[in-house]
């Protein structure tokens, strides 16, 4: 094999479009691996997991262009080289024959009537965008992250004082008028509003409502931390306030990550007092009392299926056949080996991480994680240890990198880690589909999948490996596509989040009676 590396000094390009320089580069022929992206501290350890680290690399600074190839022979690591240069010298296809502003004010006065401002800027420079966008009468969708809570939480307040919203930063999703902005699915509209400081957590609840036949009214992102005390859940309590007032939503659904628990009985008490019914998910508490028409539920499938309940529809939710789970379960075990005793998940997903971490807590314990603060937060983001479950989508792993949603090469590169370790006893993988996600998941999860079993096998051990599809089936990428797809690599496709954690869960149980 023949490996090349070159640095450019101070080429900024943005992590998406290096993505997909990346993935070109891929499909050279005699390409085994390409990684073309900004040499900061983060991807300089991608780099080093890769093995591809050179002295060079690991001096050069983050505003500095790394391209790294490995090919079957130094023609085709050349060529692939120079393939590099000849895709990062093209203009990107969005400003061929385009008139682009440059900035704002700019885009404003082409557009005039625009209400609403999608900012995707690095955090350094993203709160000053978003405060000249609420400066402008704008409504902000600030999908940046990396933006400090005390500037957060200046651009909520300048946001209520203006009257408008500010949803972010780290916004992940959101969807107004039937339009998804961020990562948002293909669904239906219709009566149920929700509002949440979590972007899977949308995601998920809106697909399933999908699944049930129901659809959405609007969908209110605030950002992950809104419900921290330091924010006060600023952007909550607007977006309450909205959907009260809304003619077109008759059902409300609040989901979060786990909140502050002083901000959590001030949204508690904000829901008790709307006169629609109101689903409460705050993950993490474990509570499913009712309260005149406020009901709290357990998990993201639970609320979907409440807010259905609430419109009077009782249709239950797809899931896996008990043959499906049985199946599943005594093959994987009667191929374990005594060694293989620990679960490893791997989340693009934030929401659907930190429930999964709450769900297997009641089977296991305390899991390591990169998002607990406690005695389980994994030392090294990039090292497991015992059962380990993350989220590839924090920040310290999308700083100067697309989203895992959007380019799996960080998740996949664990993957195969994972694979090496003979300790491992299942891999628990969540895939998103909708707009905004990769074009093509499945296939790139399948084959990663293909190649970490062949590792396992070469030392003797099975992988078994629960993947759950968040997507509906009037997503881009085509949901049951994607789900054939992981079925031929013979990966268990769980139909939420829930659902495949449980079956995880059981299974680590029965390893242990």
């Amino acid at each position: 094999m023949a490996s090349r590396l070159i640095i450019r000094q101070r080429e900024y390009h943005d992590s998406v479009r290096l993505m997909r320089v990346s993935e070109a580069l891929r499909h050279e022929e005699g390409v085994t691996e390409a990684i073309a992206m900004m040499a900061t501290a983060n991807n300089r350890k991608i780099l080093a997991t890769s093995g591809l680290l050179t002295p060079e690399a690991s001096t050069a600074n983050p505003d500095d262009l790394i391209i790294a190839i490995v090919a079957e022979t130094d023609a085709q690591a050349e060529h692939a080289l120079g393939t590099a240069e000849q895709l990062l010298a093209q203009k990107p296809q969005s400003a061929q024959g385009a008139l682009q502003p440059r900035s704002l004010d700019a885009a404003v006065a082409m557009q005039p009537q625009a209400n609403l401002a999608c900012i995707s800027v690095p955090g350094a420079y993203a709160f000053r965008e978003a405060k000249r966008a609420l400066e402008l009468g704008l409504n902000v969708f600030l999908f940046s992250d990396n933006v400090s809570l005390e500037h957060e939480r200046s651009l909520k307040e300048l946001a209520a004082a203006k009257n408008r919203l500010l949803m972010g930063p780290d916004c992940g999703t959101a969807i107004i008028n039937g339009v998804g902005i961020g990562f948002a699915n293909a669904v239906a509209r219709g009566r149920v509003g929700i509002v949440a400081a979590s972007g899977t957590g949308t995601q998920e609840i809106s697909s399933l409502l999908d699944w049930l036949g129901l659809g959405v009214s609007q969908a209110i992102g605030t950002g992950g931390r809104d419900l921290k005390q330091d924010i006060g859940g600023l952007c909550m309590l607007q977006g309450l306030d909205l959907l009260a007032q809304d003619d077109g939503t008759d059902v409300i659904v609040v989901t979060s990550k786990p909140p502050s628990p002083e901000v959590a009985d001030k949204v508690l008490a904000a829901c008790a007092a709307i006169a629609k019914p109101v689903i409460v998910n705050f993950i993490g508490q474990d509570s499913t009392d009712e309260h005149g028409a406020l009901k709290r539920t357990r998990t993201l499938a639970e609320t979907a299926q409440a807010a259905a309940q609430a419109l009077g529809v009782s249709v239950p939710l797809p899931a896996l056949s008990t043959v499906e789970q049985e199946d599943f379960l005594q093959t994987s075990l009667s191929k374990r080996t005594p060694q293989q005793r620990y679960l490893r998940g791997l989340y693009a997903g934030g929401t659907l991480c930190y429930e999964a971490l709450f769900l297997l807590h009641d089977v296991v314990g305390d899991v390591y994680s990169n998002l607990h603060h406690n005695a389980y937060a994994l030392p090294d983001p990039f090292s497991s240890r015992e059962h380990t479950v993350i989220d590839l989508g924090d920040d310290a792993y999308t700083e100067s990198r697309a989203h895992p949603m959007i380019d799996p090469l960080l998740r996949n590169q664990r993957i195969l880690k994972e694979a090496q370790d003979p300790q491992v006893a299942l891999l628990l993988i969540d895939l998103v589909l909708g707009y905004g996600a990769h074009e093509n998941p499945a296939a790139l999860l399948a084959e990663t999948v293909t190649q970490a079993r062949a590792i396992a096998a070469a030392q003797g051990r099975h992988l078994p490996v629960i993947v759950t599809i968040c997507g509906t089936r009037a997503d881009p990428q085509n949901y049951a596509l994607q789900a054939a797809t992981l079925r031929a690599a013979d990966i268990l496709v769980a139909r939420n989040n829930a659902e495949a954690v449980t079956l995880a869960g059981r299974y680590l149980r029965m390893l242990h009676d």
